[in-house]
């Protein structure tokens, strides 16, 4: 990266912390799309704090996540983790990392809509399976088929996470590529140029003239 390309992209940076105000940044899409690592990194460049939603649950409850699924069942999850959230989103701006069902409640969405921009990391189920089974600890894959159950968690999902704020491929790259992507993203998105309103147009009776 060449000198001359660092004053821009601190501008970047600048230019989007002044925009978001009190808002927070919000990652929302499918186990394994990378949330929490690209959301660190995301962070660190804005220097914003970071915070993964499912580690605050996890403190808030006194058990991991796949304890709470366990102990109490799915129903019992969502109804905290829309607690947790809505209280990260009155903490000021940070980064936030979300588990892949959060989005999918409607009272989430609105949340984040109204106290941040969402951005939905958006990735092939291929890439989402190589990244899953790296992992055992995952209580929606326990099942005879993960490949079966991440396929109907994406048809089921993925026309809500399309009512994110902005979408960005996650995908087999370097992290800080897609990070890259998501700074311009949110440069244009909270900074770009409106479009300049059309000229008016002559009545037809000054045309006739």
């Amino acid at each position: 990266m060449s000198d001359a390309a660092l004053p821009a992209q601190a501008s970047h940076e600048a230019d989007i912390l002044s925009a978001l105000g009190a808002r927070s940044i919000v990652l929302v899409g499918m186990m394994g799309v990378g949330k929490s690592t690209i959301g660190r990194r995301l962070a660190a460049r804005l220097k914003l704090p970071f915070v993964d939603a499912d580690t605050e649950i996890e403190a808030a409850a006194g058990m991991t996540i796949p304890e709470i699924f366990e102990r109490h069942g799915e129903q019992h999850f969502r109804d905290g983790e829309v607690r947790v959230i809505a209280r990260l989103l009155e903490g000021g701006p940070v980064v936030l990392a979300t588990g892949g069902g959060a989005f999918m409640r409607e009272e989430t969405r609105s949340r984040i809509a109204a106290k941040a921009i969402s951005i939905w990391l958006k990735a092939d189920p291929d890439v989402i399976m190589r990244r899953v089974r790296r992992r055992a600890d995952r209580p929606l894959l326990q099942t005879a088929d993960p490949e079966g159950t991440v396929t109907r968690l994406l048809t089921e999902r993925e026309p809500v996470y399309g009512k994110a704020d902005l979408t960005i491929a996650s995908r087999e790259v370097p992290h800080d590529k897609i990070v890259e992507e998501s700074i311009e993203a949110l440069h244009e998105y909270l900074c770009g140029e409106q479009p300049a309103p059309p000229p008016p147009q002559a009545d037809v009776a000054s045309a006739v003239r």
